[in-house]
């Protein structure tokens, strides 16, 4: 193989014995899965909000983020319930550029995946710890879910990655809610059959281990946009495209219908303060239609600490280094609007 095998990375059973969680993290852990997941199943009509950077970069402004959610949480937990974003892996269109985290700890330095993958868990750890959120992350590297599999609370399969096998098979074995996000293309019919692998019991291959799944009726829909012919964003979070998801849904099999509409990518066209625009959309589409209110379950909306979006040299606290974000400010205030509208 052209590449040079560097060195053996521990298994994800070492690292959770060398940073284990606490009774009082895994009760934590297990009250909000129980709370999500009756969201999806349609028994709670509470509203889901995954929010936070585009990538976790520095771990004192991500979690100092995260301590602002903290009290807006507690003030419209009657309605919503807050899932932090902290993705920790970055899918790059060209493969270059900051790759998150996992890669590299420190975004001014060169990659270092071993202490990658224990600053991740330890990041993940701290905000369960700290504030009593299990947060979300992006599942780009299937084998590592399980260093983290006693600390997310939500998985999101990319774009880019919802066609892959791998990824679909893996989904249908996590425990928690796993969100299925269009392919780039913005094929619907790829989505949703996305969601009945997940959804489906498989044997394959997983860490060198022949495994068998028995499916995740929590798999659902994310919607976030998707790219025509003459490479031109197209949206797909109006009340029309929601009543082509709602029919799709209808035409299958499938458990726990679901749809989190993504309002950054290519929805926004990456114009983050479309965020906003496009949240008050979406709730007004599920207040004059019962079926649209019963099929969209959550937003998820990129925001940090300061608007917009820097390249990591720069250094401006608490500010995007990938994608663009909505700054704390106006996401706090869109907060206490979306729970108005509920």
């Amino acid at each position: 193989m052209n590449c040079e095998f560097k060195r053996k990375l521990p298994i994800p059973k070492k690292v959770k014995a060398m940073y284990p969680v606490t009774d009082k993290m895994r009760e934590d852990f297990e009250t909000r899965d129980a709370e999500i997941k009756k969201v999806l199943a349609g028994e709670s009509d509470k509203f889901l909000l995954i929010i936070g950077p585009c990538s976790a970069d520095y771990e004192e402004s991500v979690m100092d983020y995260i301590d602002r959610l903290r009290p807006v949480q507690d003030k419209v937990q009657d309605k919503i319930i807050i899932i932090p974003r902290i993705y920790t892996n970055k899918p790059r269109t060209t493969g270059a550029g900051y790759k998150g985290m996992l890669h590299q700890p420190d975004p001014l330095h060169d990659s270092d995946m071993l202490e990658g993958l224990t600053k991740i868990r330890k990041v993940h750890m701290r905000a369960l710890r700290e504030t009593g959120f299990s947060c979300a992350d992006e599942m780009l590297y299937p084998e590592n879910y399980r260093y983290l599999s006693d600390l997310l609370a939500y998985v999101a399969v990319g774009a880019r990655s919802v066609e892959n096998q791998q990824h679909r098979l893996t989904a249908s074995a996590i425990n928690v809610p796993v969100g299925m996000k269009n392919p780039t293309s913005g094929d619907l019919s790829i989505m949703m059959n996305s969601i009945t692998a997940a959804q489906s019991g498989h044997t394959f291959i997983y860490r060198g281990w022949e495994v068998e799944s028995t499916g995740n009726p929590y798999a659902h829909a994310i919607l976030r946009g998707g790219m025509n012919a003459q490479g031109q964003n197209i949206a797909n979070y109006h009340y029309e495209d929601l009543m082509k998801v709602y029919d799709y849904y209808q035409s299958k099999d499938l458990k726990n219908m679901g749809v989190v509409i993504d309002t950054n990518h290519a929805n926004s066209n990456k114009k983050f303060l479309e965020q906003i625009r496009i949240s008050k959309d979406v709730m007004h589409s599920r207040r004059v239609n019962k079926d649209i209110c019963s099929l969209v379950k959550g937003l998820m909306i990129e925001s940090y600490i300061v608007d917009g979006a820097q390249p990591a040299s720069c250094g401006t606290y608490g500010q995007s280094i990938t994608d663009p974000c909505l700054g704390w400010e106006k996401t706090e205030k869109l907060i206490y609007e979306l729970a108005e509208e509920m």
